[in-house]
């Protein structure tokens, strides 16, 4: 497998534009690079001995020769690794960041770090065999928590116990020997959303995740905005009320405490024990615990207390967005990880909210969306991410 990085800016474009537009003619690609047809050619023969860049066939005729296609080396090959609260998905993907084989297992991430790298280790192991790939060119890993992106770990994250500064990065790069890079879920879902999303069109947008942990990637400026030291877009631990749920991280009001699954799941067991929802209790008393689809269910079904725990969650999301919104400026807010069920009426409260507390001129051609790709924005993401080092020129 090819894990050589371009030699110079124009090869770096050049492999970037591959991956992002598909397959080019040498024609196109000089239009667009602004390169002279001489050192449009050199720069492809390097990537082709290289093997970043290969032939694809003849282009389409505009008259004369008949130009060539080029497209990303066959050999380049990326991992994308997701580490969820209750999943971990490992998926190998194309230079195009095309997915061609995935696994997905139930993980316990409260065993620690090393069982749950240990085994993503073993089922990048497990797809290479099965598409019969050596050496990668990169793995991407996406974690559901505070990432120090230039250490390659997480940093307290509540949700993973005993993952502070465990070398995640170091641990899959020394095991795989391939470059490997580390980011938060929110960051790699807003990188896929770039990709292959509703934000491909959009140079700046927002991406909301929900899920287990709630996040805010920002992309400004066609590229994603980390802040000085990585923690751009942290808002689960926003205190929005001095009285609110007990939140993972100990304490009370936050973002994630309404938002976040174990939110929705304590405002629906609260709902349940005090008799304002009989779907509720009584589902409750059948299997011992309540789920968020047990939530989306009665409030699908029309429990007023149902529908009440949702409002409120998407009223205090609304309330985070109208500051961001008024603050970065947005052109599209894309709402990722929404419960199954729950997205639409989440996304309505948010909706009302944000246009009626916002700015005319911040929301007046502003969108905000549930994402199309959902789960799989942090799969190909995860992919991206890694790739945007690897195209980078070494």
């Amino acid at each position: 497998m090819v894990s050589v990085r371009p030699e110079t800016t124009d090869q770096a474009r050049l492999v970037t534009l591959l991956r992002d537009d598909g397959p080019r003619s040498r024609v196109e690609l000089g239009d667009v690079l602004g390169l002279p047809r001489a050192r449009l050619a050199a720069e492809v023969e390097r990537l082709v001995e290289a093997g970043l860049v290969e032939a694809a066939g003849p282009a389409a005729s505009r008259g004369g020769r008949r130009s060539s296609l080029l497209r990303l080396g066959r050999g380049v090959r990326f991992a994308g690794v997701v580490v969820g609260t209750r999943d971990l998905v490992v998926t190998v993907t194309d230079g195009e960041l095309t997915p061609l084989a995935e696994l997905r297992e139930p993980v316990d991430v409260r065993q620690g770090p090393e069982p749950v790298v240990r085994r993503a280790v073993e089922l990048i192991a497990k797809l290479r065999a099965e598409l019969g790939l050596g050496r990668l060119t990169g793995v991407g890993v996406a974690l559901p928590g505070p990432v120090d992106v230039r250490e390659g770990m997480p940093i307290s994250p509540p949700l993973l116990p005993g993952w502070h500064r465990f070398p995640v990065r170091d641990t899959i790069a020394a095991e795989l020997g391939t470059p490997t890079l580390v980011d938060d879920d929110a960051n790699v879902g807003a990188l896929g959303e770039r990709h292959a999303g509703v934000g491909r069109t959009f140079d700046d947008f927002l991406y909301l995740r929900l899920g287990a942990a709630v996040g805010c990637g920002l992309v400004l400026g066609g590229g994603l905005h980390r802040g000085a030291t990585g923690s751009a877009g942290d808002i689960a631990h926003l205190r929005l009320t001095e009285d609110g749920p007990t939140c993972v991280c100990g304490e009370v009001g936050c973002l994630q405490a309404y938002c976040g699954d174990s939110g929705l799941i304590g405002a629906a067991l609260a709902a349940a024990d005090a008799g304002r929802s009989p779907a509720l209790a009584a589902r409750f008393d059948e299997a011992g615990t309540l789920t968020v689809a047990d939530l989306a269910a009665a409030a699908g079904a029309g429990d007023p207390a149902a529908h009440g725990v949702v409002r409120e969650a998407g009223r205090r999301l609304g309330q985070v967005l109208v500051g961001l919104v008024s603050f970065v400026n947005p052109a599209i807010v894309i709402i990722g990880g929404a419960p199954a069920g729950l997205g639409h009426a989440l996304l309505a409260e948010v909706r009302a909210l944000v246009y009626r507390r916002s700015a005319p001129l911040a929301t007046g051609t502003m969108s905000i969306v549930l994402s199309d790709l959902n789960e799989r924005a942090t799969v190909v993401g995860a992919a991206r991410l890694i790739s945007d080092h690897a195209f980078t020129a070494g």
